[in-house]
């Protein structure tokens, strides 16, 4: 009873990600946080994309934290 659970080859059970692999999911991320950012710190006035203030009241205390002005 006293088998072992590792493979007997001694090869590393973790295999590194390539950076090819790595790459489409680093620019999905990298927009998303663009996005994100613009809505935090510039979707009100004149370069609003969404009219009304829905948008810049569900941002706002996000926008105080990250040291936007916004009044």
């Amino acid at each position: 009873m006293a088998h072992s659970a590792a493979p007997a080859t001694g090869a590393s059970p973790i295999t590194p990600i390539s950076p090819k692999a790595l790459a489409p999911w680093a620019v999905f991320f990298g927009i998303l946080m663009l996005v994100l950012l613009y809505f935090v710190g510039a979707e009100q006035g004149a370069t609003s994309l969404i009219s009304g203030a829905g948008v810049h009241e569900w941002v706002h205390d996000g926008r105080h934290l990250l040291g936007f002005p916004c009044h």
